[in-house]
This record gives C-alpha cells, structure tokens and sequence, in this order.
C-alpha cells in the first residue's frame, strides 16, 4: 500500500457497505489521492472508473494505471458526467467522497485554507469563475 497525503476517513465503513466481487465494476467520484479506488481494487479482482476534475489528482491516477493495469480507468472529468457509465449497464457500486480534502486545504494557493493566505480561489479545476471572480460580480 502507497502513502497517501490524504486519508479517507471513512473507507473500512464504505468497503464493507460496497463488499467488491471479482468481476464487478465500480466507480469512484471523487478519486483526489486514491483512497477509496485502492481498498476497491485491493479488496477483490474488481474493475473501477474513477472521477476527479482536479488537475492535482491526475498524477496519482497515473500511478494507479501502473499498479492495476487494465482494472482501472481514469476520466479527468467532474462526476456528474458519470451517468453514460451507469447508463451503461453493470455498475456494481459507486463511492462518493463529497467535499474539500486536506490536500486541498493544505495548499494556500488553492484558495481553501482558513490556515495561510492564499488567492480567493476556491475551484477545484482551472476553469471557470474563481470565488473572487464571483464576489466581485
């Protein structure tokens, strides 16, 4: 198992609610460090699509490729463009990790810390209005 720099405070609960079986397929919507997409994939010869739209997660979701092969796919998207996959047919269980990590929180320049200073943000991709960009307006 890999460090993370982020710990998914509830993946035992949401393992155990999903319980994998080899052969099925999984999504997760919110990748960020792979937590959840790790115990999923560890935990039975399942297959799983993850979801992030946060250029920061991409990296992970690169080194994941290497470590499950064909098991796992990355969609660099936001997962409200999941529903063709589930439409799809054969989604055996979805995890959703809703919120702000602590990776997120940890870098100022995000513009999530209530910690350190840091630009008025608050996106979790580079599109789009930042929160600056909507309070001024």
């Amino acid at each position: 198992m890999s460090a993370s720099p982020h710990i998914s405070v509830l993946r035992d609960e949401a393992i155990a609610a999903l319980a994998p079986q080899a052969g099925e397929f999984h999504l997760d919507a919110t990748f960020g460090a792979g937590g959840y997409s790790r115990a999923i994939l560890d935990a039975a010869e399942c297959r799983l699509l993850a979801f992030d739209r946060d250029p920061t997660a991409w990296p992970a979701a690169d080194a994941f490729a290497a470590d499950f092969g064909e098991r796992f796919r990355f969609a660099p998207r936001p997962f409200d463009e999941m529903e063709a996959e589930c439409k799809a047919g054969g989604v055996d269980g979805i995890v959703f990790d809703l919120g702000v990590s602590s990776m997120q929180l940890d870098q100022a320049e995000r513009g999530f810390s209530f910690m350190r200073d840091g630009p008025l943000d608050m996106r979790m991709g580079d599109a789009g209005p930042s929160a600056a960009d909507v309070v001024a307006q």
